[in-house]
């Protein structure tokens, strides 16, 4: 196969001929003005609903002018238009909208129907889109208006609640991304649960690349027939993102921002100084002088509030400016955003700029279309050691912040207090991320035939990263290295070639849609350099000057990890499919990917990726069309293999080498080589068999609708690090398709307009979801393992414990804890033992199966409000049926440390003596149901006359209003993803409520 490559002067001429467009069309913008009619023509008329009642507040305007009306109280309008021949544009919400051709008529009465929204709503599929009512697979679409409100980094938090069947999880660090899940977790790979992601049909484009004002709509497509026409990358479902795109004959200039103050919504209560003083008396027992300060020039205690000193308020902005415009044959589309996020611990935030472009142009008649986009964005990240998050809580109270002389009170030497100072974390240790990452799409359409479309396009992608850390000289995290600097860089770059024909055509009753295309991609990852050094004079310039290193010899260490390893990976794809549609009742659907990666064993790099999926319209049917309060219903059944190769490189299956020590030789340290890993020509992607049956429907003139769906989703050829004989190959381990997982569940969501009035609506979405997960087996015949324990919390000699396990028979987060007895006469803690007698001293062999971390119920449910100028949102979700290991709380619930590192309010009530308070056992696994108010958001929008301002809207907005939970930590919303989910582990940043006003203006 023959290498593509994408020039520089390829990009050169693209960029180039953007830019001459976009010069153009500012050009005509700036010397064009609206043509002045020669005479006024005056109109009017009564809009009515369909039951001839006369409808006030409709939107009666001039086609392509600002010139319009709206109706009055018995829904009477009176309008100048430009011409007798000119079109009227009525539009009303919840009514599907009409032009009306005036032709010299001085009275037009118009009656509108009201709009089925679900039946009519486009949904965005693989390689094309089609109407919700033809859509034969399981896919969620979420609009803009829908999208979950507040101050938001990664679109992906837009979804939170919103979709059935999938789950979003985040704390409230700034920096981190949110976990998804969709339909339960299907891989052991940590970091290869997530969706597969599409931009403006650009495959496998990074989420956080586009402004979250800037999206239009989000589908999700969840079942296996959707997803598979992507192959190889689906198994986790495929979420589809379609950017706002201009109008014919529009131009429209949109500015958006807000500014929102945020604060922690919840503290874990530990003591305060006067309340440990108290406690250690109470026992007998007394601080160490040098634990026990003086406020300078008083004899006043100290009270310190370590997470007060750390915490703080932060005030995140974001501004977005658009425009966009065009004419019948050409559109542009131009937005900026910038967002600026200071996390509510102090050192941490996120600041980010980007910028979006469009240009299209349609010629020949409309037979071609051409399309160029540019996506880039800019971001700094500053993040702060997890050791501050738990530090802020076990740090003594009872100490001040800084000594007299200015400096940190801290303990180097480790034997004064059993942790460290937290804002001496934050002001000694530094640690920043910049990023930019630039996407371009060029994109040719051509009408070859009536029906016959042949479309190509080429994306470039390119992401360049800079983190430096630097740990100065009196940092706890580097003692003794005089400054401690690391520095590592990497680009990733991506092109993509996307060639493909679809072909429509209807005969009668008949209509056949047909897809066929192919899809190259390379990938070159890894493509860094990273050193670090210690030993620095002066800590005054931090990582900026590595020359000034001073490091003891064989202190330099050059960075071997995945971000700075160089692969190329390539990726090649046939893909087919037909749509068959019969009296627009009968839907028939098949699709087949043939995708190939250099990432796999040389015997399995090629893989079939079938689906099918059969619609049946009943309401279509004679014996269901006389139902008057039927719209629409429609059964679905799908079935479709998808698969997930997600964190593989070339590298995944090859003979590996690496260093494993270093020797001497003559004098000189020598690096030590060894092979790692075993070479796997058998490995495989892993495969997601999904069936999927459902029902849509719509009641009462589209007034009540839903959908309801069940799954059975079969993931088979796990990959894990088997152990292997050494006779047989040269590592320990082998990377190899052994186990399976199943994820079986019910989705239900409805929609309804609770009440749809001249002045007042109430409309109501409420979503539900149900999945069981369980692992059905981690062996065969030539591989066995009996378990994979995981989540090794450690702290206080459990180093050897683990808190889960993969078990098979059960779900993905299974915890294995210590069974908690109560207190003996003593007020010792005790445990069962495995034969079932009580002891103080468990050991892992101890270990009992516990509960999950997988919610049974997910759920959300939004309502909004309208009341003619004024909108009030309310959205509610929450999850029930999981459990949370608090092991926070039970590392600080450590009575006989009282004199070294603070404690727990939960503490008082133990007994000093207590030597095993802190184990981790079922004493800390709690219940995680939560319920909580995630939004309220009250608008108004101005009525305007002005013919430059369209609409003016303000609103405020509380997020994460409250929380009903029985969870003592910090926060229920724990994240799920990964191996060990549902677990609270002494870093969790804590969770905010924001305040929010904001302002979008439309010209």
């Amino acid at each position: 196969m023959n290498k593509f490559y994408f020039s520089s002067q390829l990009l050169n001429f693209y960029v180039k001929v953007f830019c001459a467009f976009t010069c153009m069309v500012i050009c005509i913008c700036l010397l064009s003005h609206d043509a002045q009619a020669q005479g006024k023509f005056s109109v009017q008329g009564k809009i009515t609903d369909e039951k001839k009642q006369p409808l006030p507040g409709v939107s009666v305007s001039e086609a392509g002018t600002k010139t319009g009306v709206v109706t009055d109280v018995d829904g009477l309008y009176k309008l100048e238009v430009s011409s007798p021949n000119a079109t009227l544009h009525i539009a009303f919400l919840g009514y599907d909208s009409k032009d009306v051709t005036v032709g010299g008529q001085q009275t037009i009465n118009i009656s509108l129907t009201p709009q089925l929204r679900q039946l009519n709503d486009v949904v965005i599929t693989g390689y094309g889109k089609t109407s919700k009512k033809n859509v034969v697979g399981s896919i969620s679409s979420v609009s803009a208006g829908e999208f979950t409100q507040g101050v938001i980094a990664n679109p992906s938090m837009l979804l939170q609640g919103k979709v059935p069947g999938l789950t979003v999880t985040k704390s409230g660090n700034p920096n981190q991304s949110p976990t998804v899940i969709l339909r339960g977790p299907s891989t052991l790979r940590s970091g290869a649960q997530e969706p597969f992601y599409v931009i403006d049909g650009v495959p496998g484009a990074p989420i956080d690349l586009v402004a979250p004002d800037d999206i239009a709509t989000i589908d999700v497509l969840k079942d296996g027939a959707s997803t598979a026409i992507y192959g190889a990358r689906a198994a986790n479902g495929v979420i589809m993102i379609t950017t706002r795109r201009p109008k014919a004959d529009q131009l429209r200039i949109a500015y958006n921002a807000y500014v929102g103050v945020e604060k922690v919504a919840k503290r874990l209560e530990v003591l305060t100084g006067d309340e440990l003083r108290k406690y250690l008396a109470d026992n007998g027992q007394v601080l160490a002088p040098i634990n026990n300060d003086t406020i300078p020039g008083t004899q006043q205690l100290v009270n310190t509030d370590w997470q007060d000193e750390v915490q703080r308020t932060g005030v995140s902005q974001n501004h977005n400016l658009s425009i966009m415009g065009g004419s019948k044959a050409t559109n542009y589309g131009f937005s900026v955003n910038y967002l600026d996020n200071p996390g509510i611990i102090k050192g941490s935030s996120l600041n980010r700029l980007s910028i979006r472009a469009n240009v299209g142009q349609r010629a020949f008649n409309d037979r071609l279309r051409l399309d160029f986009s540019v996506f880039n964005s800019s971001t700094k990240q500053d993040n702060v050691p997890d050791a501050v998050l738990y530090n802020m809580l076990n740090y003594l109270p009872t100490v001040s912040v800084t000594r007299p002389d200015g400096s940190f009170t801290e303990d180097y030497a480790g034997n004064i207090r059993g942790s460290n100072n937290p804002v001496a974390l934050i002001a000694n240790n530094k640690d920043q991320t910049k990023s930019s990452r630039f996407l371009a799409t060029g994109l040719a359409e051509v009408k070859i035939l009536p029906g016959l479309t042949y479309t190509a396009s080429l994306t470039t992608q390119r992401e360049q990263f800079n983190r430096n850390v630097y740990y100065n000289s009196l940092s706890v995290l580097a003692k003794g290295n005089g400054g401690k600097a690391n520095r590592i860089s990497w680009a990733n770059t991506r092109n993509i070639i996307e060639s493909y024909f679809n072909y429509d055509k209807t005969f009668g009753k008949h209509n056949f849609k047909v897809l066929a295309g192919y899809s190259w991609q390379e990938d070159r990852s890894g493509d860094g350099f990273g050193v670090t050094t210690q030993g620095f004079g002066s800590d005054a310039l931090s990582w900026n000057n590595l020359a000034l290193s001073n490091p003891p010899a064989g202190t330099i260490v050059f960075d071997n990890s995945a971000q700075t390893t160089l692969t190329t990976l390539r990726l090649i794809s046939y893909y087919g499919r037909i749509n068959y549609q019969y009296a627009d009742k009968y839907y028939v659907q098949a699709s087949l990917r043939n995708d190939g990666s250099s990432a796999f064993g040389k015997n399995n790099r090629w893989g079939y990726f079938p689906a099918a999926s059969v619609g049946w319209r009943i309401s279509q049917e004679s014996f269901l069309k006389t139902v008057r309060a039927l719209d629409d219903l429609k059964l679905r059944v799908s079935y479709g293999i998808s698969g997930n190769s997600l964190g593989f490189d070339p590298l995944t299956a090859q003979l590996q080498y690496s260093t494993v020590g270093r020797y001497y030789d003559n004098g000189q340290l020598i690096n030590a080589i060894a092979p790692v890993q075993n070479a796997n020509p058998d490995l495989k992607w892993e495969r997601t068999a999904m069936f999927n049956a459902g029902i849509d429907f719509t009641l009462l003139k589209g007034r009540l609708s839903g959908a309801i769906d069940y799954y059975d989703k079969q993931t088979s050829d796990l990959i894990w690090n088997y152990p292997v004989s050494t006779t047989q190959y040269i590592a320990t381990t082998l990377l190899a398709n052994v186990g399976k997982v199943s994820n079986k569940g019910i989705e239900v969501v409805l929609n309804a307009d609770v009440i749809r009035g001249k002045n007042f609506t109430w409309r109501t979405t409420i979503n539900a979801s149900h999945n069981t997960n369980k692992i059905s087996s981690l062996a065969n015949d030539q591989f066995t393992l009996k378990d994979i324990p995981t989540a090794i919390l450690g702290g206080k000699g459990q180093s050897g414990n683990w808190s889960q396990k993969i078990l098979e028979g059960q779900p993905i987060g299974t915890f294995t804890l210590f069974h908690y007895l109560g207190k003996d006469k003593d007020g010792i803690s005790t445990y069962q033992k495995a034969d079932g007698t009580v002891t103080t001293s468990p050991s892992t062999a101890d270990l009992m199966v516990a509960g999950s971390a997988q919610p049974k119920i997910n759920y959300g449910w939004s309502n909004t409000f309208l009341y003619k100028g004024f909108d009030l949102t309310v959205f509610i979700r929450g999850v029930a049926g999981n459990k949370i290991l608090n092991a926070t709380l039970a590392a600080i619930n450590t009575p006989t440390d009282a004199k070294m590192t603070n404690i727990a309010k939960f503490t008082l009530g133990e007994s000093y003596n207590d030597k095993n308070s802190f184990l981790i056992s079922d004493r800390f696994l709690e219940n995680g149901s939560y319920l909580r108010m995630d939004n309220l958001t009250l608008g108004y929008t101005f009525k305007t006359k002005s013919q430059y301002i369209q609409s003016i809207r303000v609103y405020g907005n509380v997020n994460n209003v409250f929380t009903i939970t029985s969870y003592r930590g910090i926060d229920p919303e724990i994240d799920l993803g990964g191996l060990t989910p549902g677990i609270d582990v002494r870093n969790y940043y804590p969770k905010t409520r924001s305040f929010i006003f904001g302002v979008n203006a439309t010209f």
